[in-house]
């Protein structure tokens, strides 16, 4: 199946951009669609910051790679139990480590969702 998900081209200045163009923000890459994503820190992600990858399930989405800002650090507890619980996986990196390696696995056909705090 083809995929035409967006390409993290540049990261920085608040926001990203995304295959040529500019979102402000952090965002939410989920079944290869960008959307603005309210969280600012990783100290406002919680599950329900997540619920469109929770609702979609582990059928669409094998595992969420979180980008959780300028520097790593380990998501809250909650956020982590209800992904376990719905059973999809979770790599949490820098927003610029992730930012990079979403180009990766998308390019590998992966089925992912990013959510990406911007810096």
């Amino acid at each position: 199946m083809a995929r035409d998900a967006p390409s993290v081209d540049a990261y920085g200045e608040g926001g990203f951009r995304l295959s040529g163009a500019r979102h402000e923000g952090s965002v939410l890459i989920l079944q290869d669609t960008a959307r603005p994503w309210p969280v600012r820190s990783l100290a406002e992600l919680t599950p329900e910051s997540l619920a469109e990858v929770l609702a979609a399930g582990p059928r669409e989405v094998e595992f969420v790679l979180l980008g959780v800002g300028p520097t790593n650090a380990l998501p809250p507890r909650p956020v982590r139990e209800a992904l376990s619980s719905a059973g999809i996986g979770l790599e949490f990196m820098d927003t610029p480590t992730a930012a990079r390696m979403y180009n990766v696995l998308t390019s590998e056909g992966r089925r992912l969702a990013a959510a990406l705090i911007a810096i």
